[in-house]
């Protein structure tokens, strides 16, 4: 192998789709952006789409864009479209479009006329998150969207909780019935939305009433839990893991007791040891800050990270009495099911969650897509 390599398995990722439409009567809406966090957005989205993926979703235009062109043909939404986006080419391969904002309402009329079709769109309404979607304009955007309900087709109205990742919140309920309400502004003004949606992973895992017609199934996809504390890993909630990342033990060199390790000299052996020096970095998505609760998997057993992450490697502890050797391949993490560390794991270690360590993965890892 190369010093480096994410194995991703796409029947996890079937499996995981597969669970999730046998809990709901809602659509299913694989959520595919940020390449499929971090784990390929072709290849995942077309095992999505294999396994029952009513929906594939996406964040930026030209990743739906990707998997129109790349055989995706299912229905598929594009939700982040700030005005200047080519709205032209989503309009001419069916791509549905979300839109939040008066100005970008207008840019994707223009763009639908000069094609002599109608634009799909989805409207994004601010029930709580504070982030996108409409807000205070609301009432003023609804009219708008009213004077030109003919030129433009209305598939969808969504939201997206802040908070649903606390089951108990009262905040996801009263976000609930704000959705409720806005999708009744629009029947007044004739605008009745085939679909509703506003359930993520989380609500598709503990909130029923949440699921409308489509569910987005995001970090669940990818076999993860979106929230370790809160709702249980990976394992309690039927997950399967999807990405296992390997490396190289580029040496394998013996130490004494008192050396320090790394930049700064943060660290420190306390005792004779063996040390790795393993072929991945924070340029590969290996957070600098990680720390001594994350580690490798190598020769039978977990070598804990010692010292500061650096730009290619970063160094373990095997120590004295290890096995392992210049040139071994490590387990960086995986599902634990031979022993290596977690995603999880690794996301406390470096105090973060469990998306940002797959997605954060660099394009110097490459992907590989092992056959059953």
């Amino acid at each position: 192998m190369s010093r480096a390599r994410a194995e991703i398995d796409l029947s996890a990722i079937a499996d995981n789709l597969k669970f999730i439409k046998s809990k709901s009567t809602a659509q299913v809406l694989a959520v595919v952006k940020a390449d499929a966090y971090g784990h390929g957005l072709l290849p995942v989205a077309i095992a999505a789409q294999a396994a029952g993926a009513d929906w594939l979703g996406t964040a930026l235009l030209e990743e739906a864009i990707t998997l129109r062109n790349g055989g995706i043909t299912k229905p598929i939404l594009a939700w982040l479209t700030p005005p200047g986006e080519d709205f032209k080419t989503a309009i001419k391969l069916d791509i549905d479009l979300s839109i939040s904002s008066i100005e970008v309402l207008s840019e994707i009329l223009t763009a639908g006329q000069s094609l002599n079709k109608k634009p799909r769109v989805h409207i994004e309404v601010d029930t709580g998150m504070s982030r996108g979607g409409v807000a205070e304009d609301w009432k003023q955007f609804f009219s708008e969207i009213a004077k030109v309900v003919e030129k433009i087709e209305v598939v969808g109205i969504w939201s997206h909780f802040a908070r649903a990742d606390e089951p108990g919140e009262k905040m996801n309920e009263e976000q609930i019935a704000l959705f409720s309400n806005r999708v009744d502004d629009l029947s007044k003004v004739g605008i009745s939305p085939k679909y509703l949606h506003i359930a993520n992973s989380a609500a598709a895992l503990t909130n029923k009433s949440s699921h409308k017609n489509i569910i987005r199934w995001g970090i669940g996809l990818y076999g993860l839990s979106p929230d370790v504390n809160n709702l249980g890993d990976s394992k309690s909630l039927t997950l399967h893991p999807a990405m296992r990342l390997y490396a190289k033990l580029q040496l394998v060199k013996s130490v004494k007791a008192g050396v320090t390790v790394g930049y700064g000299a943060t660290a420190k052996t306390k005792v004779d040891t063996k040390l790795g020096v393993v072929t991945l970095g924070y340029a590969d998505g290996i957070p600098r800050n990680a720390s001594n609760l994350a580690g490798v998997f190598v020769a039978g057993s977990r070598a804990p990270l010692i010292g500061r992450v650096s730009m290619d490697q970063f160094v373990v502890d095997l120590g004295i009495d290890s096995l392992a050797k210049t040139g071994d391949e490590v387990i960086v993490f995986g599902d634990g099911s031979k022993g290596e560390y977690t995603i999880d794991e690794w996301a406390k270690a470096c105090g973060t969650i469990n998306y940002e360590i797959v997605t954060r993965i660099g394009s110097r890892v490459p992907r590989i897509y092992p056959r059953e």
